[in-house]
């Protein structure tokens, strides 16, 4: 187990309120499961995508919007299974730069959709070492809630890609289930954006 995975990690759905207080701009991409859940217990907005059934989405999906709207922060929120599942997607992140993306990995050690299984940054990968080895130099990772103000900062200076690793605790909060219906949730983003649904 990785020494930072032992500490006791920060309470997730207070991390991503602050978070998302801090930052009420951003477009927000959600990992599904848990992160949708903390996103929306946040508070609902137009400006968030909230993935469903797409595992390991939810990075490219940020980088995606993040080269179609270089202007805008986007920020990904996701978890630790999710993003091992996506994890070759941070290769093409590092290698296209795009300065007004940031990656959050909500990071408890455990596969929390499918029966709290330990993952892997519990079992030896650093997530963060991973990052930087693909080449996304501002990955840090952090286990308290004081980490979030360095999140917003970033998100906000938008001077290069970030990846922050969030080590929270192994708990399982209340689910608040976001919207379901894809095509509601895919056009009230692009009315957010400024675009006609389709």
């Amino acid at each position: 187990m990785n020494q930072t995975q032992q500490k006791p990690g920060v309470q997730r759905r207070e991390f991503v309120a602050r978070l998302l207080a801090g930052v009420p701009d951003a477009l927000v991409v959600t990992g599904l499961g848990s992160a949708s859940y903390d996103v929306y217990a946040a508070g609902d907005r137009d400006s968030n995508y909230y993935l469903w059934g797409a595992m390991g989405g939810a990075a490219p999906l940020g980088l995606g919007l993040a080269l179609a709207q270089p202007d805008k922060s986007v920020v990904v929120i996701t978890g630790d299974g999710e993003q091992l599942m996506g994890i070759g997607s941070l290769a093409t992140i590092a290698a296209k730069q795009a300065r007004n993306l940031t990656i959050v990995v909500l990071d408890n050690g455990h596969f929390g959709e499918t029966g709290m299984q330990r993952s892997h940054s519990s079992l030896g990968t650093d997530l963060v070492a991973v990052a930087k080895g693909f080449g996304i130099r501002g990955a840090f990772s952090t286990d308290s809630l004081e980490g979030c103000d360095e999140v917003i900062r970033r998100v906000q200076a938008r001077d290069e890609v970030t990846f922050a690793q969030v080590f929270i605790e192994a708990n399982e909060p209340p689910r608040m289930l976001p919207p379901r219906d894809g095509p509601f949730i895919k056009n009230r983003f692009r009315g957010a954006l400024g675009l006609e649904p389709f």
